[in-house]
């Protein structure tokens, strides 16, 4: 092929690509299949690694990122991008557009807007190209993330408009897409917004592109600029930006406390069943020639509002800050504080992830503090609110409190490098082995576990099995009832089988999600795993879709470990399997297009997860927490908060013996 009859097939296979994303990603309508796209996707891809020169600034090809390290310069922004005023009752709200119509002597439309909690980020286009997309940073100067931002698929690339112009938005990662990424995370992160954060800075656009982010635009601006507010979102929807559907007119007319009052229950109503996360409302002037009038503070505009979904929080003081050693080694500082009541729920412990956080708090032992329940759940310190001058700002050791070793910092974090013989490492490893998200082993609690490990029973995984059994009774509260469960339950473990087995064994990167991508890509048993290891084969790795260099890296690191091999061998030898056994059995697929969760104990299924493989297995959807996305919640036993949380959203729940039926399992 010549490079003119090249460029033609280049432009023909980019027009028809742009033209099937905007259907798919915009107008909801696609017109050919997912094949058929990634087969000219694909096509496009090879053609332009054959002629370099045909690639353009607007080729969905930099959708699939690049391996180059990007740095992230500063960027002035063209004009400053400032926070908002805030507004905590529609009261407020109303009073607010009332001064501001005053201010200008005429009644006023404004437009309401749902306040994504994302990344919010501004895209500059020139010649009809984006040439830049750049953080908010400090309102006046952000950090230029281009090559990450490209890879989203719904920012256009290139629009039907030559003039300069840039827009706003927020970068989201929808909720759902959070559940299934955030399962194989170690550790995880708090909420859709941080880890959306964290995929926008990946220094490898490549990385970037694994996450599936989205984008709500919510303004632009244009020379001359459109009147209305109004005019401005439907031009950015003309040229192919996603704006929220959701978006609400209030004429002058209906500006009104009741018609306010109504809208924010609605909103708040609706909040929690949306597929992204917000964390308030915004309200602006839809005149833009008013805008202008009514001007800016010096830290936010006067024609623009946030109404706050305003986390309930507590005031506590810290008594002191512990350091905590995971089982992967990882440092984590704890903030032991006075008991307050936050949301429904008594805090005395919060995780304060890094140095790096503590100093942005600032923080020292014995500081007054502002306590909250970020997502009504998650326990955090938001700021500290009076100083113990006496006290110096805490810093995380340099020697792991466990064993004494010389810390080694990884990113953001600290790490324990012994990982063969750091007593807190083994001794986590052995509680996650057998706690719930582990084997889940009858009767052996972490109780158990730690009168087990203080006596000297136990240091490794394999030690469960060598327990001297008739050693138990000379202790109290160890009769011969309580030792036989105990025995039982170890001994049941034996028939866990490997998808099981796997996970469990506490390696890093490698979660049930990562698991079920490894086997479904053929690598089934421990010696093919193992056979990774020994042949360094990283693309064989990147290869399977939702696995990415970090994990890659770790995986083979991993299973390179001599006393991993040591451990895998022990157990096999105890019976365990060490391969994954496939089931030709077709099942009627009950649960397609459901989306369930679990929670409490259950009498058939010990682990409770084996019952979210049978949904699984017939088509059924699982994520860990209770969203506006979960159709399903499978309760057993002892409940948790699940339960409340499901019927406060009108989630189906199932009962054990229901779900058995369902199931056709009785």
């Amino acid at each position: 092929m010549t490079l003119e009859e090249a460029r033609k097939v280049a432009q023909d296979l980019r027009t028809r690509i742009l033209r099937y994303q905007r259907e798919y990603y915009l107008e909801g309508r696609p017109s050919v299949s997912d094949r058929e796209y990634d087969r000219l996707f694909d096509q496009l891809v090879e053609l332009e690694k054959q002629f370099p020169e045909l690639k353009t600034p607007d080729s969905p090809t930099h959708r699939v990122g690049s391996d180059l390290d990007s740095e992230f310069p500063e960027v002035r922004h063209s004009v400053p991008i400032l926070s908002l005023d805030k507004a905590y009752t529609p009261e407020e709200v109303y009073e607010w557009m009332g001064k501001s119509s005053q201010a200008v002597g005429q009644a006023l439309s404004f437009v309401l807007e749902e306040k994504i909690d994302g990344i919010s980020i501004v895209l500059y286009y020139r010649g009809g190209y984006l040439y830049q997309a750049v953080t908010r940073g400090n309102g006046y100067v952000g950090n230029d993330v281009t090559p990450n931002v490209r890879t989203i698929r719904e920012v256009p690339l290139r629009v039907e408009f030559e003039a300069p112009f840039f827009v706003r938005g927020e970068i989201y990662l929808p909720v759902a897409d959070f559940e299934i990424l955030n399962a194989r995370m170690d550790p995880p992160y708090a909420n859709p917004r941080n880890l959306a954060g964290g995929a926008l800075r990946r220094k490898k656009s490549r990385e970037t592109a694994e996450f599936p982010l989205r984008i709500f635009v919510y303004d632009g601006f244009f020379e001359p600029s459109p009147p209305e507010h109004r005019v401005i979102t439907q031009r950015l929807k003309e040229l192919g930006f996603p704006v929220n559907p959701r978006n609400v007119f209030i004429p002058a007319q209906e500006v009104k406390l009741p018609r306010l009052r109504d809208l924010v229950d609605r909103f708040t109503r609706e909040r929690k069943e949306l597929p992204y996360q917000i964390d308030g409302l915004v309200f602006k002037v839809n005149e833009i020639g008013v805008r202008e009038a009514l001007g800016y503070t010096e830290h936010h505009p006067r024609w623009a509002i946030a109404y706050k979904f305003e986390a309930p929080y507590g005031v506590s003081r810290v008594k002191r800050i512990e350091i905590q050693v995971g089982r992967t080694g990882r440092i984590t500082p704890v903030a032991r504080i006075e008991p307050v009541e936050v949301g429904g729920a008594t805090i005395e412990n919060v995780t304060l992830h890094n140095q790096d956080y503590i100093d942005a708090l600032e923080l020292s032992e014995g500081d007054i503090v502002a306590v909250s329940r970020r997502g009504d759940v998650i326990p955090a310190i938001e700021k500290v609110l009076e100083k113990n001058e006496e006290a110096p700002l805490y810093k995380i050791p340099e020697t792991c409190p466990s064993c004494g070793s010389t810390l080694e910092i990884r990113g953001a974090h600290s790490f324990c490098p012994n990982t063969n013989s750091c007593p807190a490492q083994l001794k986590g490893r052995l509680q996650f082995f057998a706690g719930k998200d582990g084997l889940d082993i009858e009767y052996l609690g972490e109780e158990t576990i730690e009168f087990l490990w203080r006596e000297g029973f136990v240091r490794k995984i394999q030690d469960l099995y060598h327990i001297p059994w008739e050693r138990l009774y000379e202790y109290p509260g160890f009769g011969e009832k309580k030792i036989e469960l105990l025995r039982r339950g170890i001994e049941e473990s034996k028939k866990a089988p490997f998808e099981r087995l796997l996970p469990a064994l506490g390696i890093p990167e490698l979660g049930p999600k990562v698991t079920e991508l490894l086997i479904d890509a053929g690598y089934d048993s421990f010696d093919k795993l193992f056979g990774l290891a020994d042949r360094k084969d990283y693309e064989a790795l990147l290869r399977i879709p939702g696995i990415g260099p970090k994990t890659a890296e770790r995986l083979i690191e991993e299973f390179s470990r001599p006393d991993l091999r040591q451990l895998v061998h022990t157990l096999s030898s105890l019976g365990f399997a060490t391969e994954y056994h496939r089931t030709e059995e077709h099942l009627p697929q009950v649960c397609a297009g459901q989306t369930w969760c679990v929670t409490g104990s259950f009498k058939h299924f010990k682990p409770r997860d084996l019952a979210m493989e049978e949904v699984k297995k017939r088509g059924g959807r699982v994520v860990s927490s209770v969203t506006g996305a979960v159709t399903h919640l499978l309760a057993g036993e002892a409940p948790g908060s699940k339960l409340d949380k499901a019927k406060s959203l009108g989630i189906r729940i199932v009962t054990e013996e229901e779900f058995l039926k369902m199931l056709g399992l009785q």
